[in-house]
């Protein structure tokens, strides 16, 4: 079964926020229109893999949706989106507030079509306060939380290469927009729902942050080394590079006794995390030694029997032929018209003892459902030619 079979949502979205919000619900079966421009939107387009330019960020996130094309700004194009808004429970836009007043598609305008609409909205840096009408991508947030401040090293910070802020942000409208629809469910009232990146990137930088308040610490940027616990870091073996992290004293303890060197147990100096983490230059030379002298496997192997939490670091390559990875299906295997091969497509990353969230339905292409879906508004063959004649749709 689906939770959200008898859900509609109108995707205005665009590159990863917006979008990712969207085919989450779409994931848990609500029907997903994705509204873009008349020559496609930017987000289409972006790392282009196949035929047409097609992008593979697009390919994943617009999963489990239909495709409209339909520009909102003519005036029959005003009357194709109040029809589709009246037919709809949810509208998801991440564009800046103003863009979507003048479009007719702020929360007021859009209650006066439908008084229970819910719509989720993401802005870089929230609706209101100095900041409200600037625009920003997923990386300005990360400077701006001191995530690149501590990601980096001192004398240079440095960005995640994966946009986790906007993932995250999506994600975190997808269950806020779950909400509001129950909440709509008990009450009967519509909601707006707000995301923001920066809000989003505090969220994970909070603890730093909280540290920071009571303790004055002024930490900077230890690459891949903790500072906080050892020995945490990447470690070089004979054919490649592990990740290892060790919280906590039962685990530290195993990996001293790894090391056979009880000096590594002094509870003076290495007694808790916090001293640790002072430490862990020390720490890690040591752990270096060890892993320097073995092969990726032998360290993984010898870890792994130690139960330390460890991990190969391993290149694009490498995950897509990764035993777990296909053992636990994480990728499915989606055709798309135009590609040689089906895309290794990132499925709804939760399995449901019981509720269906797979992949029933590839990435659309431009325009594909436009007719579908202006017939079901009730527009005939002749008005549909003259619409998009006129580039409506």
């Amino acid at each position: 079964m689906s939770v959200l079979n008898n859900i509609r949502v109108l995707d205005f979205g665009r590159f990863i926020a917006g979008p990712f919000c969207a085919a989450l619900l779409g994931d848990l079966g609500a029907e997903v229109i994705r509204v873009e421009k008349v020559d496609g939107s930017e987000d289409r387009f972006t790392s282009p893999v196949g035929a047409n330019s097609t992008g593979a960020g697009y390919l994943q996130l617009n999963r489990n949706k239909l495709g409209l094309t339909l520009n909102p700004r003519k005036p029959e194009g005003q009357e194709i989106m109040k029809k589709l808004v009246s037919n709809a429970d949810v509208v998801v836009a991440n564009l800046p507030p103003d863009t979507l007043k003048s479009m007719g598609m702020d929360y007021e305008s859009l209650r006066q079509i439908k008084p229970d609409i819910i719509l989720t909205t993401t802005t870089a840096y929230g609706s209101s306060g100095p900041y409200a009408t600037r625009v920003g991508f997923d990386g300005v947030a990360q400077a701006m939380s001191s995530n690149m401040h501590m990601t980096g090293y001192a004398d240079e910070p440095m960005k995640n290469y994966n946009p986790y802020v906007d993932f995250q942000t999506a994600t975190l409208n997808a269950l806020s927009t779950v909400a509001a629809i129950m909440h709509r469910n008990q009450t009967g009232e519509g909601q707006h729902v707000e995301g923001a990146l920066l809000a989003s990137a505090l969220t994970v930088a909070n603890g730093t942050l909280i540290e920071q308040h009571y303790l004055n610490v002024n930490r900077e940027g230890t690459g891949n080394r903790g500072q906080t616990t050892a020995p945490s870091d990447a470690f070089p073996t004979k054919d490649g590079w592990v990740l290892v992290q060790t919280v906590g004293n039962p685990i530290y303890e195993r990996w001293a006794n790894l090391m056979g060197e009880s000096e590594w147990l002094d509870q003076s100096k290495y007694g808790d995390d916090l001293l640790r983490g002072e430490r862990a230059e020390e720490i890690s030379a040591r752990m270096r030694k060890w892993t320097e002298s073995r092969t990726t496997k032998e360290v993984l192997k010898e870890l792994d029997e130690a139960r330390i939490p460890c991990g190969q670091v391993l290149n694009p390559q490498e995950v897509l032929e990764h035993e777990q990875v296909a053992a636990m299906g994480f990728l499915q295997d989606t055709e798309y018209p135009g590609l040689d091969n089906p895309a290794p497509v990132a499925r709804m990353p939760m399995n449901f003892s019981s509720i269906d969230n797979s992949i029933k339905r590839r990435a659309p292409t431009l325009g594909e459902h436009t007719d579908e879906i202006l017939q079901n508004l009730g527009y005939d063959a002749d008005q549909i030619r003259e619409l998009r004649a006129h580039r409506v749709v």
